[in-house]
């Protein structure tokens, strides 16, 4: 089993100008690795050697940078990617030194398609709060490096080197993300959003079946990540509910009521690792399209391997996970509180 990743890939840039689409088309990102000439870009990562690494091998450095390649990965990589600043092509035994910087230089590849183009909702001098499409990740991973919503922004705002995002969304979810233009920004909204008092975050979920409460209903479980003894497919990766885990508190309220399904609006009180998404599979009302949380391990695991049959299509319903980051409120670095609104994409409101 390959599983999605949206990890950080720290300390890479590209060596080209920006692409860009037509107005208002969307753009797949189709030919987001390749340069105006039809050319595959030039992907470059840096590495700079920190004190407490000085001494290793280069092979053991660089798997402490890329922990995802194998052994052998990093041998080809060495041999053929990789050089010192100054031009010198170390061997894998060579110790590396404090200070010392080294380059992986690489041609892109194609990456999978996922929409590129996404909608403004709030803008200003010191923050943009933008609406991600579903599909699209936040950082770079394995699979993707130019169809991200850094990169976008990167080239979208190719006069801003310090846009920074401030908080990230899985890539099934659709919505909110907010982006500091500077560094001060930066510091001061990440510093609100992890205190979860001073900011609010509200959710549009699609479920299925019809929950029962009419009022605001409070879910009050307590959640972990898995473990190799919980008999799970999925150690590391699912997320339990569990009296002896961290707290999580998810506010509920069903707004609408279409059929099997239910449109619910969360509130988040705390923010832990597929916190929304658990509670309501939890209480029975699992978020149409969650591959995970509704369909279990098996559902999960074949989505990965094989991607969407057209039997997965059939089950899931939903490409992606019914999830909506719909409105979130945040402190302003020049004082006061901003909020951005990003309405009910049209793949959710079609489920009602």
């Amino acid at each position: 089993m390959t599983l999605p990743s949206d990890g950080d890939a720290n300390g890479e840039a590209v060596a080209r100008a920006d692409d860009k689409t037509d107005d208002g088309d969307v753009d797949f990102g189709e030919r987001s690795h390749l340069d105006a000439d039809g050319k595959p870009r030039i992907v470059e990562r840096h590495l700079i050697v920190p004190a407490e690494l000085a001494g290793l091998r280069l092979d053991h450095f660089v798997k402490t940078q890329i922990q995802r390649l194998s052994r052998t990965k990093i041998q080809v990589v060495i041999e053929t990617q990789l050089r010192r600043a100054d031009g010198y092509a170390p061997k894998p035994a060579t110790k590396v030194a404090e200070g010392e910087h080294y380059i992986i230089r690489r041609e892109a590849k194609p990456e999978p398609a996922c929409p590129r183009t996404f909608g403004i909702v709030h803008e200003d001098r010191r923050l943009l709060i933008v609406d991600k499409p579903a599909g699209l990740p936040v950082h770079a991973s394995a699979k993707f490096y130019f169809n991200t919503l850094a990169r976008v922004l990167s080239e979208r705002y190719p006069s801003e080197p310090e846009l920074q995002l401030c908080h990230r969304l899985d890539r099934e979810t659709s919505g909110c993300v907010v982006i500091a233009r500077d560094r001060e920004a930066a510091a001061y909204v990440k510093q609100a959003i992890s205190d979860k008092r001073r900011t609010t975050k509200q959710y549009l979920a699609v479920v299925i079946g019809q929950p029962p409460w009419d009022t605001e209903h409070v879910l009050d479980q307590s959640l972990r990540i898995s473990d190799a003894n919980d008999g799970t497919k999925l150690a590391t990766v699912k997320v339990l509910v569990d009296p002896a885990g961290m707290e999580a508190i998810t506010r509920v309220q069903v707004e609408r009521r279409s059929g099997p399904y239910a449109l619910v609006r969360c509130t988040l009180v705390t923010g832990r690792q597929h916190q929304i998404r658990v509670h309501l599979a939890h209480a029975g009302f699992p978020i149409v399209g969650d591959k995970l949380y509704a369909h279990g391990d098996d559902a999960f695991i074949d989505y990965c391997d094989e991607g969407l049959t057209p039997e997965l299509a059939e089950l899931f319903v939903l490409p992606r996970h019914a999830l909506h980051a719909a409105r979130i409120t945040v402190p302003h670095p020049d004082g006061g509180t901003v909020t951005g609104e990003a309405p009910l994409p049209a793949d959710m409101a079609g489920l009602l």
